[in-house]
């Protein structure tokens, strides 16, 4: 039987994007036919529990409850971790610790989110210090059109129109939800094109493979 997979989507740089890219993974994992799961752990309101509220659970990495929530109860649904900003170095940390960084127990791969600028760059050699044995993929996430040289290894998630962006959002839906629902149909095909450019990263990324 495969191991459980986990993957970990964070940085310690915050405003990167990152709930977003987590967003469209479980969006990817779903349009898959991949079974899935996810963890939230921007307490007590998590952002990523408002767009998936059937699917995302809040819970405190840091906290032993919170582990054991998500670790005793691996299976064979994919896992997915947002974490927090500022808190992917020690969650990593935690996790290591606690012995779950190990592939004798799961396949873990951490999506690390790079923002448009040189200090979100700077965590990579950190990162990926601290994943041991865990599989480790770089997001460049272009969260505005600024002209930025990412690593040539990352996978790259290109900016989401600002005016659909904000429809989504205010809207509360997953992005696959907002595209086939009732807002313009000029906003929806603006999601649904950028959907299918992510789809594509992820798809080249092999994630769950």
């Amino acid at each position: 039987m495969d191991k459980p997979l986990v993957i970990i989507v964070g940085a310690d740089k915050g405003g990167v994007g990152k709930t977003m890219v987590s967003r469209a993974l479980l969006d990817f994992l779903k349009a898959q036919g991949i079974e899935n799961r996810a963890f939230d752990t921007e307490a007590p309101q998590g952002v990523l529990h408002r767009f998936f509220p059937d699917r995302a659970e809040i819970v405190d990495l840091i906290d032993s409850d919170g582990q054991m929530r998500v670790f005793d109860t691996l299976g064979s649904a994919v896992t997915v971790i947002d974490i927090r900003a500022g808190l992917l170095s020690p969650t990593l940390k935690t996790l290591a610790e606690i012995g779950f960084i190990d592939p004798a127990k799961c396949r873990i791969v951490v999506l690390h989110i790079l923002g448009n600028s040189q200090a979100s760059v700077d965590e990579v050699q950190a990162i990926t210090a601290a994943i041991a044995s865990a599989r480790y993929v770089a997001v460049a996430n272009h969260i505005n059109a600024t002209k930025f040289d990412f690593p040539h290894h990352a996978i790259n998630i290109p900016a989401l129109d600002v005016r659909a962006c904000e429809s989504v959002d205010a809207a509360g839906l997953s992005f696959a939800a907002y595209m086939n629902g009732a807002a313009s149909p000029v906003l929806r095909g603006k999601v649904r094109h950028w959907l299918g450019l992510v789809f594509a990263q992820f798809g080249s990324a092999r994630l769950t493979g």
